[in-house]
């Protein structure tokens, strides 16, 4: 098993960053049914609006530091003075940008005038900016810190979760509302500066380099302005061309598969780090041998779960959005196997890729996704309406595969060749078909879902044994072997 430093195992930060991206998805699921009849429409739409707004100012202010920053502090880990010395030079860039972007709001918190009759909600939501740049998320990242990420995390949100039903009572308590998701989403940021002394020196050490940031931070954060496009610009482009139900249609969808994508590439997220770290060290067969394992993982998770998500489509869009809704099963059944392709990618670029050093491969791939996203979407929105934009995102996340597969499509194709593909879609097929014999007992859709999930899952774990699959029989029996020591 391999640990880093700080004694941690992969699979155990893994799983905390899995249940930390399960609770950003699970907490506005739990709350939004109370607060959006308490505030109706009118209110929630203001808090959202003012969030997608202050987004953008986050947007910039962070340049791309979340992610560059883990890369560049999993680099000096082992050296604490250029630790110190790297996290002072990025919170500075940093607190610049914040500085900035936060005198443009200011200016049009001023001179706008629909602003200015929500001016204390959009200053309670831009704390998020200052949250965000002194929160130095990307220094825990860098040091494998999930277990503290994962657990302040969760501890806000809770507090949050409970404050929302203690303070929410009528529709004018939207301002309370916008404070709280802030509390949830940002507000464990704070911890997060005075906890950094026990990672770092935080007095200042002066003699700063920030011209060797500045190339990776401004191809980091075009990235991340070209996965923003080609992530939001489906909604955009329905509203505009067709009209909000059809928007509605494939949001429902698009929740489903964000929900699911948490699960599918937190493994990269966790790995970036790790693979940076073994890079530094010059520990290639290391950094191939956890690649190839991701890759393994990606497949044999994703493929079983476009799979039941395809066939239980109807039951999946009732139960989360009501029948209502039904116009997004196609969109959601076409848009499925992007898991498996942004699983793909999140390995290759983000883990493979960015620890290499070759960002603007990254870069590239997202503007290639922009572009063809832009072209699907004109050319089928206007017939399709919600299928057409799902047709467009798969065929984006196509082009962004494309791109960086062929950039490393040696070290690709020699790890993707030791998976024994007929083993995971044997088992996929067969529990497939064991879990289609629900359909026939016309149960509801909860149950239809719940019965189907246990039996093809459970169908699909053990036939993977039965099969003796080299990932799952490793899981098995460390799990087994732990048992035993209880």
């Amino acid at each position: 098993m391999i640990r880093s430093k700080n004694n941690s195992s992969l699979k155990f930060n893994f799983f905390m960053n899995v249940i930390l991206t399960m609770s950003s998805i699970v907490f506005p699921l739990l709350t939004f049914p109370y607060v959006s009849r308490i505030l109706l429409p009118e209110g929630t739409g203001k808090v959202a609006f003012a969030t997608s707004l202050i987004s953008y100012f986050a947007l910039f202010a962070q340049l791309g530091i979340p992610t560059y920053g883990i890369r560049a502090c999993a680099k000096v880990r082992d050296d604490k003075i250029e630790l110190s010395r790297t996290v002072q030079e990025l919170m500075i860039i940093n607190l610049i940008m914040t500085a900035c972007v936060y005198i443009v709001l200011f200016a049009l918190l001023s001179f706008n005038l629909r602003l200015q009759a929500e001016r204390t909600l959009y200053l309670i939501i831009s704390l998020t900016i200052l949250f965000n740049a002194i929160g130095v998320e990307w220094l825990y990242k860098g040091l494998e810190q999930y277990t503290y990420i994962t657990v302040r995390s969760v501890a806000f949100k809770l507090l949050a979760f409970v404050a929302m039903f203690v303070l929410i009572h009528k529709k004018e308590d939207y301002i309370i509302y916008g404070g709280l998701t802030i509390l949830a989403a940002s507000a464990s940021n704070i911890m997060n500066f005075f906890h950094a002394h026990n990672y770092i020196t935080m007095r200042p050490l002066g003699n700063y380099h920030f011209a060797k940031h500045l190339k990776a931070v401004a191809i980091f954060f075009a990235m991340t302005c070209a996965t923003t496009i080609y992530t939001h610009l489906d909604s955009t482009m329905l509203g505009f061309l067709i009209g909000d139900a059809e928007v509605g249609y494939y949001d429902a969808a698009v929740k489903v598969r964000t929900a699911l994508l948490g699960a599918v590439t937190s493994l990269g997220a966790v790995l970036l780090p790790r693979s940076s770290y073994y890079i530094q060290q010059g520990r290639m067969d290391e950094f191939k041998r956890v690649s190839r394992k991701s890759l393994h993982f990606v497949l044999l998770l994703s493929a079983p779960v476009i799979l039941y998500f395809i066939l239980f489509a109807v039951p999946t869009i009732d139960l989360l959005s009501g029948i209502a809704y039904i116009k997004a099963v196609t969109p959601l059944r076409i848009i499925m196997p992007t898991l498996f392709l942004v699983g793909l990618t999140n390995v290759l670029g983000i883990q493979m890729l960015v620890p290499l050093g070759k960002e603007k491969i990254v870069l590239y791939s997202e503007i290639a996704g922009a572009t063809v996203d832009i072209i699907f979407n004109a050319l089928l929105i206007p017939t399709l309406k919600s299928s057409g934009a799902a047709i467009g995102t798969l065929v984006a996340e196509i082009a962004v595969f494309v791109v960086q597969f062929y950039a490393l499509r040696e070290d690709t194709l020699a790890m993707l060749k030791s998976i024994k593909y007929w083993k995971i879609f044997t088992a996929t097929i067969l529990s497939s078909g064991c879990a289609s014999l629900i359909y026939f007992m016309h149960l509801s859709s909860f149950i239809t879902l719940i019965l189907s999930a246990v039996i093809f899952f459970s169908v699909y774990g053990v036939f993977l044994l039965i099969l003796k699959e080299s990932f799952v029989k490793e899981l098995f029996m460390q799990m087994i072997n732990k048992l035993k020591k209880i």
